[in-house]
């Protein structure tokens, strides 16, 4: 849904892409901060099974809310300054993946999230993201897509983060929101790629 937005998200954040490509950021070394502050923030929610503090909650929704903003610098720098490659996107794309599975495994061994429900979220997180492959691989299209694409599940588990410093059961609420808009984005896509096979 909110990939409608990428142009206007792009243009807003073409400062910071110039600044960071002078600086000698190439986008694969923007991706691999990316990663780092995911893998960070996955810390930050399994740390707090160890003090039960929920500053520590904050804290990995403030991270994953940084790993999300290099995510979309990567692809920037690369357009503006043609260093798009398919090994980029590929990297881009794979990456995204083991923040994704690293942040949800995190948050499911601190027990913030119930492990039925944060394994549906994962698994429909990473189906969300085969099944686009998968049919974009046969050159049907599937970006904006869905409920739930990448940008959702990192705002909606950063407004769970945000709520649960008052109210701490609104992050295992993420959980069972996730875990039912994943799967059926992938339900989604799965007709939409149907009709569109059709069609052919």
């Amino acid at each position: 849904m909110l990939t409608r937005f990428k142009e206007r998200i792009q243009a807003l954040l073409g400062t910071e892409a110039r600044l960071l490509h002078k600086a000698g950021f190439t986008p694969n070394k923007i991706s691999a901060i990316g990663i780092l502050f995911a893998v960070l923030a996955g810390c930050s929610y399994w740390a707090w099974a160890l003090e039960k503090n929920n500053l520590f909650i904050l804290l990995g929704a403030i991270l994953f809310l940084l790993s999300g903003f290099w995510d979309a610098l990567d692809g920037i720098v690369a357009r503006l300054y043609g260093e798009t490659s398919v090994f980029g996107g590929f990297l881009d794309s794979l990456l995204d993946r083991y923040a994704d599975a690293f942040i949800f495994i995190a948050l499911i061994a601190s027990r913030l999230w119930d492990p039925i429900s944060g394994s549906g979220a994962l698994v429909g997180s990473l189906l969300v993201s085969y099944s686009r492959a998968r049919a974009e691989a046969t050159g049907v299209k599937m970006e904006t897509v869905g409920l739930a694409e990448r940008a959702e599940r990192i705002i909606i588990l950063v407004v769970a983060s945000l709520i649960a410093l008052f109210k701490i059961e609104a992050i295992s609420w993420s959980a069972i929101i996730l875990a039912i808009l994943t799967n059926l984005t992938v339900l989604q896509r799965t007709i939409f790629f149907y009709n569109a096979s059709k069609q052919r």
